[in-house]
């Protein structure tokens, strides 16, 4: 007996991509357009390079740091040690000593624009955006006009080392010596 089949014809049936183009055509200028807006807010740091080699033919030259403590700005050269110290308090930053003090540097070494930020753990994220606004530029007084200057925009970011009590007792001595020589002059 022969079997008899049906032939069934399948048509291939046409996907309903319209709901899928409505889509593309919202997301693709939503995207483009945060795209654009995100990378005005972005802050690009240059961090060192793990595998970095110092090359000994060079000659020093400043390696600037500033740690920022809870009571005070180190502003500190890798290879000499501390520069400067200013007090500070969660009441009165003293911004004009620190400017100050970051210009006085800018002017004896004027080609440098490279400055490590490193920060004690409770510091407050406030309060490095204040000090890397404050290391980036400077308005100086000049004649009767107020100019911006350029004082270290290429910035990185660490953690300070704890200071140890034998390094506060050290601080203290120089501290109190400067004061007594102060003093007497």
């Amino acid at each position: 007996m022969k079997r008899r089949g049906y032939k069934t014809i399948q048509q291939a049936e046409e996907l309903n991509i319209t709901a899928f183009l409505n889509l593309m055509v919202i997301l693709v200028p939503f995207l483009l357009i945060t795209a654009v807006f995100s990378r005005l807010t972005v802050l690009e740091l240059n961090l060192p390079a793990l595998d970095a080699q110092t090359d000994t033919s060079q000659e020093i030259k400043l390696q600037l740091e500033l740690v920022i403590r809870e009571d005070s700005f180190d502003i500190q050269d890798t290879n000499l040690g501390l520069i400067k110290r200013i007090d500070r308090n969660e009441e009165a930053m003293k911004w004009k000593l620190f400017t100050d003090a970051m210009v006085a540097i800018k002017t004896r070494f004027p080609n440098e624009t490279n400055i490590s930020l490193l920060l004690e753990p409770a510091i407050e994220y406030k309060t490095m955006i204040a000090v890397m606004d404050k290391v980036r530029s400077a308005d100086v007084v000049v004649g009767f006009d107020v100019e911006t200057i350029e004082l270290f925009p290429d910035i990185s970011i660490g953690d300070a080392k704890p200071l140890d009590q034998t390094e506060i007792d050290n601080t203290l001595l120089n501290d109190n010596s400067n004061s007594e020589q102060g003093s007497k002059e």
